[in-house]
């Protein structure tokens, strides 16, 4: 299979009455269920699950690293996501830990979309202030790039307590940490944070028009080039999707629309046919879906990863899995040939762990972390770690100037 894209799905985990039958599942049920369609897209081929986070009604997934640890004992190949890490509320210390374990227990099949999320309250949750979002983004992220990078890390910032010689175990398997993506539908500045470092740019192309996302991309990539990492082609970029399908696009239209009308984002807003003409939200037959997705390139330019949302607005779980036979089945297998078509040779390839230690040691062996009997002492000890620490990186940027103050 070729790696030059990836396709998969991602979930909001979210709990939504079916608007057709009036049901409303448990907690437990959509628990359930979501393992089932996360197992059932890499039996479709699809290459990616991802997860969001949320910490109230009417969502489920308060903990994505539980969530694909289980769904990674149970797959094989599955890249495992989060459809947004919050990194303004949650301590980059758990971060950089949860994910480097969740790495280890899947063999490195993990990565992560930053984002500040879409739930004001949760601020006051988890005690920051909304109006810190940014500064919060800016400065949690650079610990944690420095919790991943630094064996032995000395840290102060404005939003939580310092760090003295602190060790983050395990260290990211293969001393690699996970591959991030920065996730964004409105705000430059994420995209500017994701330039800097070099990391992926997320839009989640499924609300606006595609002038909004492609002014985002483009200053993404413009910055990604000013910042060294390559040329402004040679970005990762990530889209975000949405489509119903039916082999007859009547029968799509007629049996996705009370779904559509109903549904808690847009529902009793725009009609869905509006929607689908300004966003690209698709309707219809497996071809019609092709043929829009194929387009997008033209949009955005050639990009790395293509997410579709297909378990939301209550849809039932035999008609997500009967979705996704379609999408991997019949759309995905397409999608990755046209889109293979003219894809200039200097544009990277989708990212992966393996491909990522490659870059890193060639052929050489990876790290294997192997700590001296340190007892939480790093300061006296020589360090906590049998080889040499990995050199720390760069700085100097606004970004990393004003995250270290």
């Amino acid at each position: 299979m070729s790696t030059q894209m990836q396709f998969g799905i991602f979930s909001v985990g979210a709990v939504t009455t079916d608007p057709t039958t009036g049901h409303t599942p448990s907690e437990a049920e959509r628990i359930r269920d979501i393992v089932t369609i996360a197992t059932h897209a890499e039996e479709v081929g699809l290459d990616v699950f991802a997860i969001g986070e949320h910490h109230n009604p009417p969502f489920f997934s308060s903990s994505p690293t539980t969530t694909l640890a289980y769904i990674g004992a149970q797959t094989e190949r599955l890249i495992l996501s989060t459809a947004t890490t919050l990194i303004t509320t949650n301590d980059p210390v758990k971060i950089a830990e949860d994910y480097a374990m969740l790495q280890h227990l899947t063999g490195g099949r993990v990565d992560l979309v930053m984002g500040r999320g879409n739930t004001g309250p949760v601020y006051p949750w988890f005690g920051q202030d909304i109006r810190q979002g940014l500064p919060l983004a800016i400065e949690n992220y650079a610990l944690l790039r420095q919790l991943w990078d630094q064996d032995v890390v000395d840290w102060e910032g404005k939003f939580r307590g310092p760090l003295q010689g602190f060790t983050a175990t395990p260290r990211p398997l293969d001393g690699v940490s996970p591959f991030v993506w920065h996730g964004s539908i409105r705000t430059p500045e994420i995209a500017e944070q994701a330039a800097y470092y070099g990391d992926g740019f997320f839009a989640n192309n499924i609300f606006w028009p595609k002038e909004h996302y492609q002014r985002l991309i483009q200053l993404y990539r413009q910055r990604y080039a000013h910042y060294g990492h390559g040329t402004p082609e040679q970005a990762i970029v990530g889209l975000g999707g949405q489509a119903f399908m039916a082999k007859n696009s009547q029968d799509a239209v007629r049996a996705f629309r009370p779904y559509f009308d109903n549904a808690p984002v847009y529902g009793h807003g725009p009609s869905m046919e509006d929607f689908t003409e300004m966003t690209p939200l698709t309707v219809g037959s497996p071809q019609q879906v092709i043929d829009r997705y194929a387009a997008m390139r033209e949009h955005y330019g050639d990009y790395q990863r293509q997410l579709f949302l297909m378990d939301h607005a209550g849809l039932p779980l035999k008609t997500v899995l009967e979705q996704l036979d379609l999408l991997g089945g019949e759309v995905v297998p397409v999608l990755r040939k046209e889109l293979a078509q003219g894809r200039p040779a200097d544009v990277p390839d989708a990212p992966t762990h393996a491909a990522r230690v490659q870059a890193v040691y060639g052929d050489g062996p990876a790290r294997e972390a192997r700590p001296n009997a340190a007892g939480g002492n790093n300061l006296t000890v020589g360090g906590p770690y049998q080889d040499t620490p990995p050199a720390a990186p760069k700085a100097g940027s606004a970004f990393g100037t004003a995250a270290t103050r």
